[in-house]
């Protein structure tokens, strides 16, 4: 079954349906306001505007660029650097150290540049903990965003003898992570398959592709099924159950001029109670709500 896109509504009609969506789970506009009160967003490029950041809660930035943070940062609010836990792309400043070490294995086929990790590395989990994740915050950051925790299960399910453990060293990573850092922040994006050992370890869950993605066989944006998006929903459910502080955070992609359907985005997954945020592939620019 394919998701509503609500074509052809207006905001007020928009908001209506939400209405109507929670009366049915029982939940009122005021816990919803609470829930969706968070606006976040991502922005991987080297000029994000500070006019425009200010208006984000929260924002995950990349934090190789060289360039000032504190303009972009809100009223109390939080920046997370990125960092990558199951690749590393060939222009990190630490790439040739590992690649000579072995710690790098096959080229990543659909991220040029990109190399996979063995995760359970003793010299990466070193790397991470006394090199990528201290500097981060020595740049002012409040914690870290974990992307491509994904490759772990991945790559034992690729080759389950010989990468046998890298789905529990990926949890050990981030377990170790919050031990010795336990005062910042943690944004796990993904990483389904090492969420049920980590949920208390971190502050934010991310579903990315939540409702929507990007085709690279079509080249258009498209809506994902009813089965998808709660494949992904109850991971998110579940891992609020082991921590009920846990935040947890969608991430679709649209084309940004199509107000009604970004809109129609936002409203279905703050219906769900999650933080949405909705961008374009390349995540190189912030993409404001439509009329936020």
């Amino acid at each position: 079954m394919t998701m509503p896109v609500l074509k052809g509504l207006d905001r007020r009609q928009i908001i209506k349906l939400l209405s109507l969506a929670l009366a049915a789970n029982g939940r009122t506009a005021r816990s919803l306001a609470a829930e969706g009160s968070l606006r976040w967003g991502i922005d991987y490029g080297a000029t994000t505007n500070p006019e425009i950041a200010c208006k984000f809660d929260l924002l995950v930035l990349d934090p190789d660029h060289s360039r000032p943070i504190e303009p972009l940062r809100a009223p109390h609010g939080v920046l997370l650097g990125y960092m990558s836990l199951g690749e590393v792309h060939h222009g990190r400043p630490y790439f040739e150290d590992l690649k000579s070490s072995g710690v790098l294995g096959q080229a990543n086929p659909n991220w040029p540049g990109a190399y996979f990790a063995d995760l359970r590395s003793s010299k990466w989990r070193d790397t991470v903990l006394s090199r990528i994740v201290p500097e981060i915050l020595s740049k002012g950051y409040n914690g870290i965003f974990i992307d491509t925790a994904d490759n772990a299960e991945a790559m034992e399910r690729a080759a389950p003898q010989a990468n046998a453990g890298m789905i529990a060293a990926a949890a050990a990573m981030v377990r170790d992570i919050r031990k010795r850092y336990p005062a910042m922040k943690i944004m796990l994006n993904r990483g389904y398959a090492i969420l049920p050992d980590v949920a208390t370890s971190i502050d934010y869950i991310l579903a990315e592709s939540m409702a929507s993605r990007w085709n690279f066989v079509r080249k258009q944006y498209e809506l994902l099924s009813q089965d998808d998006w709660e494949w992904q929903a109850s991971r998110l459910r579940a891992a609020r159950s082991l921590n009920p502080g846990l935040a947890a955070m969608t991430l679709d992609y649209w084309e940004p001029s199509e107000d009604r359907q970004v809109l129609a985005l936002y409203a279905r997954e703050r219906a769900a109670g999650f933080h949405p945020y909705v961008a374009t592939l390349a995540l190189d620019r912030l993409m404001p709500e439509p009329g936020g």
